[in-house]
């Protein structure tokens, strides 16, 4: 029988809520009620499933080990943190807001392009008299002086 290797796949999904309260304590390097402290003050938002028990995602442990590094290593107190993390929220929103607007600036270049396109092939290279101002030219060439005679 021929030798056949499976190979696993395993794709994490870096916002999935996966982690148990004990577990993503672990990952972050802190106590549970540490987690939980954290929680009361809005600093993190855990998903719950059915029963209500707390799920942590990836994501979730990396913000607990920033706050962690904030707290322990740089000394921001609570009001610190919560400062630093609504900072980075905005700066998120201002890049994807960015993001909408780069899109949207090459989309309309682009709209633009073909518009332009158009109406270069709907041109048909005719002269065609502006208003006004070919009227000023003819005023002026007939208010040229005659051309005098050298005698």
């Amino acid at each position: 029988m021929a030798d056949q290797t499976f190979e696993a796949t395993f794709v994490e999904d870096y916002d999935a809520p996966v982690y148990v309260i004990s577990i993503a304590a672990e990952l972050a390097d802190m106590h549970p009620q540490t987690l939980r402290a954290y929680e009361r003050k809005g600093l993190i938002e855990p998903s719950r499933t059915e029963g209500n028990t707390r799920r942590y995602s990836r994501r979730d442990v990396d913000k607990l080990k920033f706050i962690q590094r904030l707290t322990q290593e740089e000394g921001l107190n609570i009001a610190g943190v919560r400062a630093v993390l609504e900072m980075g929220q905005k700066l998120d929103n201002a890049r994807k807001r960015i993001g909408e607007l780069e899109d949207m600036v090459r989309h309309l270049a682009s709209r633009l392009e073909t518009d332009v396109e158009a109406a270069h092939k709907s041109h048909r290279f005719e002269i065609i008299p502006a208003p006004g101002r070919s009227m000023e030219v003819h005023e002026r060439l007939r208010r040229r002086p005659p051309k005098q005679n050298a005698s």
